[in-house]
């Protein structure tokens, strides 16, 4: 008997430390959360796209352009110019959808609000 009590309370005692263990682990923990700031767009884009079809937007800074978003035929979008200061001298570029025509703005300093008329 003394064998089948010693084997009993080590079961129970080794069940306890697993209990033990799950309630530890599904206690309530201290949390710090946080968003992360937010970045302010000081500079945008306004595209007055009076083309029956859509266009691809883009902003060129050193010799590289920079895909901004697509405009639709007959819209106007306002599009946030991520990663480029006020005041930073760029080129705009908008290609139609199909390649036939591109039309550019050479040396616009962007500050605010940009507006770039299509055509």
């Amino acid at each position: 008997m003394r064998l089948a009590s010693r084997v009993v309370r080590r079961t129970q005692a080794a069940l306890l430390l697993a209990a033990g263990g799950v309630l530890a682990a599904c206690s309530p923990r201290q949390v710090d959360v946080r968003t992360a700031p937010t970045q302010a767009t000081a500079v945008s884009l306004q595209v007055n796209n009076t083309l029956s079809q859509a266009v691809n937007v883009y902003v060129t800074v050193g010799g590289s352009d920079t895909f901004l978003r697509q405009v639709g035929g007959n819209s106007t979008a306002t599009i946030p110019v991520q990663g480029i200061a006020t005041g930073t001298t760029v080129s705009l570029k908008a290609v139609t959808v199909d390649g036939s025509k591109t039309y550019s703005r050479s040396n616009v300093t962007l500050s605010g609000t940009y507006v770039f008329p299509l055509p």
